[in-house]
């Protein structure tokens, strides 16, 4: 079975740049968040062995969501530029290792991810496929043959997250995690769900009724709390908004071809020229064969 393994390209950036101290070059070169994300992109290389390989970005502007929602991740601290700076760094390293990057316009990578994961199954449906990622949003795209590589704590602390793993840990199936975001809400990207609700509710929510529809089209034939029932329907278009605004896209448009992500031999001496010249010696000892 082949293998295709995917990056967010910006969860890994920042889950490195905030774990790592900051680093520098001999010339002055703030570097911290490049040595953490191809010191992840190594161990992924040697765990994983992939058949195929892409990493996806966010651009610069505003997504769908924040011109639908004003207020999405609008209670987030703006990153500092230094993080920003390295993006060129890490874009062009990745070139070198022949991984093709993907972004588009008013999407997030999450959103790119959710795509290709979605055109790869339609065209090759036996791919495994692996997400590498700090988000825990992804966790709405594991199926069968989909699971996340999911970094925890820093970049060494790692786990794989398959349906079983996700059921054990939440109560609910990936498909419910949408749907568990409409009620809870999602604090970090400011959305609200239902005022009151939290994560017991929720859950216990859902392994009644399944789904966010099924609750609404049950909500006056079953007997539910009068309090709870009357917080439902004062906020049912706020849920459903909610559940939109956490659902990870799966038809932006980029043109994607798996071919090209075919995980080939990459010019050994360019990459390290590339490390030598941000001192990165220790992962010089880290590159594949």
């Amino acid at each position: 079975m082949k293998t295709l393994v995917l990056i967010d390209g910006n969860a890994l950036l920042h889950r490195a740049y905030h774990a790592l101290p900051p680093l520098k070059t001999k010339k002055g070169e703030l570097v911290n968040a490049v040595y953490g994300f191809f010191s992840v992109l190594l161990k992924f290389l040697k765990e994983l062995k992939p058949d195929y390989s892409a990493v996806a970005f966010d651009v610069a502007g505003p997504t769908f969501r924040d011109l639908e929602y004003k207020e999405y991740k609008a209670k987030r601290k703006k990153p500092p530029q230094e993080l920003y700076d390295q993006i060129p760094r890490i874009k062009e390293i990745v070139k070198a290792f022949n991984i093709p990057i993907y972004e588009k316009q008013g999407f997030e990578a999450d959103d790119i991810i959710g795509t290709i994961i979605q055109k790869t199954q339609d065209r090759r449906p036996k791919t495994e496929i692996i997400v590498v990622t700090g988000d825990l949003d992804a966790l709405q795209l594991v199926n069968d043959k989909t699971k996340i590589y999911i970094l925890r704590k820093g970049i060494k602390d790692t786990a794989i997250y398959d349906k079983k793993a996700i059921v054990e840990r939440y109560g609910l199936e990936p498909k419910q995690i949408i749907d568990f975001k409409g009620l809870k809400g999602d604090p970090s990207d400011n959305i609200p769900g239902v005022p009151g609700i939290g994560e017991k509710t929720a859950i216990e929510l859902l392994k009644r009724f399944k789904s966010l529809e099924n609750l609404y089209k049950k909500i006056d034939q079953e007997e539910i709390d009068p309090k709870l029932k009357a917080r439902l329907l004062e906020y049912k278009e706020q849920a459903f908004f909610s559940q939109y605004l956490a659902t990870i896209k799966k038809d932006a448009p980029i043109d994607f071809d798996l071919v090209k992500c075919q995980w080939k031999k990459f010019d050994k001496k360019t990459i390290i020229e590339l490390f030598e010249d941000l001192d990165f010696k220790s992962l010089i000892k880290r590159l594949p064969e």
